[in-house]
């Protein structure tokens, strides 16, 4: 089952924009900001620690989320800060560019947050995000032996992931 689109995973993938691993590193956070995948490939710099890192940029993700919902010119209503939005409801960002990376990031109805850090001259990655989530629900959520909330350990999920993040432009 796809929830962003059709009922199945696409046979074929969005297409990459340009050839070779402009993936830096990815991450997966669950609605209570509990970092259930973190992936590197092409990382140039390790500064802190993991734990460290992922507080990092859970904070940022929140602080963006409520700096968009604040500036929203459309909306009189801020709502509570840190809540899911469904797609297309209410501001968001999708992502932001420094001269060094470009972050892209997409937010699911049940709150899962992927990020992916690419390099700075990356396109627009939203469908590649969607693809993504739709590998973690077929392969991680529908998996029995998985628990909600739990560090994702699927060798079929990364493997797949793997494939997929390193032909991204």
């Amino acid at each position: 089952m796809q929830f962003f689109g059709s009922s199945e995973i696409s046979p074929s993938p969005p297409v990459p924009t340009a050839s070779g691993n402009n993936a830096h590193m990815m991450y997966v956070f669950n609605r209570n900001g509990v970092c259930l995948l973190y992936r590197e490939w092409n990382r140039p710099l390790r500064t802190l620690d993991s734990n460290q890192d992922h507080k990092l940029m859970f904070g940022l993700l929140f602080s963006l989320k409520s700096l968009t919902a604040k500036m929203d010119p459309s909306s009189g209503d801020k709502g509570n800060l840190g809540v899911p939005q469904l797609p297309g409801q209410g501001c968001s960002f999708h992502s932001f560019r420094t001269n060094t990376y470009k972050l892209s990031f997409m937010e699911s109805p049940s709150g899962i947050k992927i990020i992916l850090v690419t390099h700075p001259k990356a396109s627009d990655l939203r469908e590649s995000l969607k693809y993504i989530y739709n590998l973690y629900v077929e392969y991680v959520v529908k998996n029995p032996l998985y628990t909600p909330g739990t560090p994702i350990k699927s060798e079929l999920f990364n493997t797949t992931l793997d494939q997929y993040v390193r032909g991204l432009g």
